[in-house]
């Protein structure tokens, strides 16, 4: 059993995409930050940022309990520092934003180093998110309603850019080191077990 977990942990560590991620500014809802990081999961992303909201950072809801064992968060006190990070690590990022300025969110390189930046449930990006952002994207919209809950609109631009990490044979091999295989491998496996105490 160890060594077939073990098998199927390296296989998931091996898609691995530290050079993807997600922003997610000041998102309340503990269900949305938790089907963000399931679609964070899913595609292949190993850390998500956030900022916290207002009072605090929402307390993480009995169906992220599978999705945060396996997605590091970390957290930052204003956009502006979370921005700044992500630059420093040579990424760009894409923020889910209406403007003059948007794009179809097709329309975008995935492939190098970015990050998706996404607004809370009831304002978006912020105007100062918006203002750091390298370039906005939206989703188009051909019915009535004029935007997606945010945790829908993430996982429509993440397997987005999994279609194209794929088309470019990003998942082909690790982008993780031996070492880092190894260290989250060992972090992983009694998480793994504790689930079937």
């Amino acid at each position: 059993m160890t060594m077939r977990r073990r098998r199927r942990i390296h296989d998931v560590l091996a898609k691995r995409q530290p050079d993807l991620t997600v922003l997610a500014e000041e998102v309340h809802k503990p269900h949305n930050l938790s089907a963000i990081l399931r679609s964070c999961d899913a595609v292949g992303i190993g850390t998500v940022h956030a900022v916290k909201p207002t009072g605090g950072v929402a307390t993480f809801s009995a169906t992220s309990a599978s999705a945060d064992k396996w997605v590091e968060l970390v957290l930052h006190d204003s956009v502006a520092a979370a921005v700044a990070t992500l630059k420093a690590s040579g990424m760009r990022v894409f923020a889910a934003h209406l403007s003059e300025q948007a794009v179809d969110y097709r329309t975008v390189d995935y492939t190098s180093p970015c990050a998706v930046l996404l607004g809370n449930e009831k304002e978006g990006v912020s105007p100062e998110a918006a203002a750091l952002a390298d370039e906005h994207v939206i989703i188009p919209m051909l019915g009535m309603v004029q935007s997606l809950n945010v945790s829908v609109a993430a996982a429509v631009i993440l397997f987005e850019a999994q279609r194209q990490r794929l088309a470019a044979g990003r998942y082909d091999r690790p982008a993780l080191s031996e070492a880092e295989l190894a260290t989250l491998t060992s972090r992983w496996l009694p998480r793994w077990a504790r689930d079937d105490e």
